[in-house]
């Protein structure tokens, strides 16, 4: 249930966030700082889940303890490798576990977008709050409670107690000898700049998710002027002849495109395929993001009348186009792939033509079912972290290494020719495909220089895997599965 933190004056620092929170900061000290990542990254989320567990609002319920388990499912792709995907799947069901524990979390799914929204928009103004109560003077009834109380009360026994050993010594030379005994270098050691810096860095971000806050909403007098400016701009007559227009419009389009792309016909003398694929597939996302946010603007959810129902027979159609044309943006990033070589770029760009021919989708049913912005919000949020997920525990440079390695112009006699230097840039995971060309009969004599420029490409790639730390910290799954290989391949070689 969704229910709103009493508001406080100042820092109320109770136990069991006090020892989450110190056991958090140095979890990301042991963890990250100074580290390569890998399975420590994986470590660092676990530990800051199970510190909001300990310092939930109300104790663990069941619906958390059910949450945490779906979490631990999110974080788990950050052992096959800490890509930026896995990362983004991770601090989302942090986010998550954290409204959980502090009460924060809304029954509704769809709601949960616009409260996490809420929690982000919140972290500037208490990070700036948090510097000002730092560094700025404060009057003493601010610290009545909480930590500031405790600190002050330890200053004035910590000040005594060393006045007190540096007179024991003085007078005492069993107690100087063993304090001059004592090395303090592997302490100072700890407390560099740098280090420092990088606790303040993990401890905002920590503290947030232990107790997040909610920023204020003006959503009725939002919605009252939204509505108004939607019903003068995107009047029922104004709407139907501009779906009109749109849907012969994109016919044209969809035509062109089933003829050419679907059909196979021959395109005008002196245009390629690959070239009228490379001019296609961008726009085209472009003009089905645009459709998308036109409908969202222009249809009214409590519209009714006969009017209102062409109107909407009119939307499906549209966006059925819309969805078609996706599809052939796709077609299009396939035929250009297949004359100039695969990318990650290029992986990416057709996984979102994929997504935007989803949330296309979601349109459809959000129109058809009567659900709310809202849900639409939610439902592409949750495609967008599927998506994430699917690419984190997927090994996308060595497919692109793969696929390059096999369709190159020196291997099948078609596309562009085979670029070393960006098959080099994919990194090590590119070692088994490069492997595969050597290993094929008569490579060697089909091109000489090609065989020799991998070969000495490939002894830069294994050194770098041979140069990688062995510390449990930094371990992945996918360089496992690597070294495995190699050392596989050395030992029958």
């Amino acid at each position: 249930m969704l229910t709103h933190a009493p508001a406080s004056k100042h820092l109320s620092f109770k136990r069991p966030v006090l020892i989450a929170l110190v056991f958090a900061v140095t979890a990301s000290d042991i963890l990250l700082f100074d580290q390569q990542d890998g399975l420590n990254v994986f470590l660092w989320f676990l530990t800051v889940g199970l510190c909001l567990l300990l310092a939930a609002r109300r104790g663990l319920r069941k619906e958390t303890v059910i949450l945490a388990l779906l979490v631990l499912g999110a974080i788990a792709p950050l052992i096959e490798t800490p890509s930026w995907q896995a990362v983004s799947v991770a601090a989302v069901g942090l986010l998550l576990l954290s409204l959980s524990t502090s009460d924060l979390l809304p029954n509704a799914p769809s709601a949960i977008p616009a409260v996490a929204a809420r929690v982000l928009l919140k972290v500037p103004a208490r990070f700036l709050r948090g510097i000002g109560r730092v560094t700025l003077p404060r009057p003493d009834s601010v610290y009545r409670n909480g930590f500031g109380r405790e600190l002050r009360l330890w200053i004035m026994p910590l000040i005594f107690t060393l006045i007190f050993v540096l007179l024991f010594a003085s007078a005492n030379p069993l107690i100087e000898k063993a304090l001059a005994s004592i090395s303090l270098d592997a302490l100072l050691a700890l407390f560099d700049t740098e280090r420092i810096l990088f606790w303040s860095m993990m401890a905002g971000p920590i503290w947030i998710l232990l107790r997040p806050r909610l920023a204020r909403c003006c959503r009725k007098k939002q919605n009252e002027a939204e509505g108004q400016a939607q019903s003068r701009l995107f009047n029922e007559p104004s709407l139907l002849r501009a779906l009109i227009l749109f849907n012969l419009l994109f016919a044209v389009q969809t035509v062109l495109d089933v003829t050419y792309l679907w059909g196979g016909v021959e395109l005008p003398e002196g245009m390629s395929h690959a070239e009228y694929a490379h001019r296609g597939s961008h726009p085209l996302i472009v003009t089905a993001l645009l459709a998308g946010l036109f409908v969202l603007l222009a249809l009214r959810q409590d519209a009714s009348g006969p009017r209102a129902d062409l109107i909407r027979r009119l939307v499906y159609l549209w966006i059925a186009q819309n969805i078609l044309l996706c599809l052939s943006a796709i077609l299009r990033l396939d035929l250009y792939v297949e004359a100039f070589s695969l990318t990650r770029m290029r992986v990416a760009a057709g996984l979102w033509m994929l997504l935007v021919a989803v949330g296309l989708g979601l349109i459809i049913l959000k129109i058809f079912l009567r659900k709310t912005n809202a849900w639409l919000l939610a439902t592409n949020a949750a495609s967008l972290l599927v998506l994430f997920y699917a690419i984190a525990v997927t090994d996308i440079p060595a497919y692109v290494a793969s696929y390059n390695l096999t369709h190159a112009r020196e291997v099948d006699g078609n596309g562009e020719p085979l670029d070393i230097d960006y098959l080099t840039s994919l990194g090590p995971t590119a070692l088994p495909a490069i492997d595969a060309y050597l290993d094929t009969p008569g490579a060697e004599s089909r091109d000489l220089i090609l065989f020799a420029r991998l070969k000495q490409q490939r002894s830069y790639l294994f050194s770098r895997v041979d140069r990688r730390p062995r510390d449990l910290r930094n371990w992945t799954w996918r360089m496992h599965r690597l070294e495995k290989y190699l050392a596989a391949r050395t030992s029958v070689e």
